[in-house]
């Protein structure tokens, strides 16, 4: 009977952990573009000195289907597609990761020239390119009168 007081010590679990661990998981989604099981929308952030581009894999989608903002440092990139029709099959899913509307945020780490950046889209793949915004480095001349 000793055992019972070690065993209910072990049992017992602060109900926080379980919060924390649910809200850090949650995090990780955001994060990565991943929500439930569903696979996360692969970017690739490439800095080519004087620009950035973003390489994005959406197969599927159109061009159409996308849309491309930016603000305060950051891509959205937001794509959706018309659901199949699926009134002539019987069943249900049981499983699905072909999603239907997906987001995604990317955060470019250097001032951008907004009115530069550009885009294109072809064979499922997205390519935006993101220019440097020039700052003077030397500054500019101030005539004394």
């Amino acid at each position: 009977m000793g055992h019972r007081g070690e065993l209910s010590s072990v049992m017992r679990r602060n109900p926080f952990d379980e919060l924390e661990d649910m809200f850090e998981r949650m995090g990780h989604q955001l994060e990565t573009g991943t929500i439930g099981d569903a696979q996360p929308v692969p970017v690739d952030l490439v800095d080519h000195g004087e620009t950035y581009e973003l390489v994005v894999d959406l197969p599927g989608y159109d061009a159409e289907d996308i849309e491309l903002t930016y603000a305060d440092g950051n891509v959205r990139i937001e794509a959706s597609r018309e659901t199949e029709s699926y009134a002539e099959e019987e069943g249900t899913f049981v499983h699905r990761e072909r999603a239907e509307s997906i987001s995604r945020n990317v955060h470019v780490p250097d001032a951008v020239a907004e009115d530069d950046i550009s885009a294109s889209y072809e064979d499922g793949m997205l390519t935006v390119t993101l220019p440097k915004r020039s700052e003077s480095i030397e500054g500019h001349s101030i005539d004394i009168n």
